[in-house]
């Protein structure tokens, strides 16, 4: 996603497993390079995962200056 991925969109990359297709290439983005998977960020389930990364997007969407 050239832009960035909007808070709330899918992002391209992910497999319907939910895989990233990007995951150990140079062309991965930084921001989920950074991003470290483990029972406080994903959860039981990967329902509670994508709800708890929604939260994560929610809280760092720019605001408004």
């Amino acid at each position: 996603m050239p832009d960035g991925k909007p808070a709330g969109v899918r992002c391209l990359q992910l497999t319907p497993e939910n895989l990233c297709l990007l995951f150990e290439t140079a062309e991965r983005p930084a921001v989920c390079r950074s991003l470290k998977p483990g029972a406080g960020m994903c959860g039981s389930s990967a329902e509670e995962a994508m709800e708890r990364l929604a939260a994560l997007e929610r809280e760092t969407e720019p605001g408004d200056s």
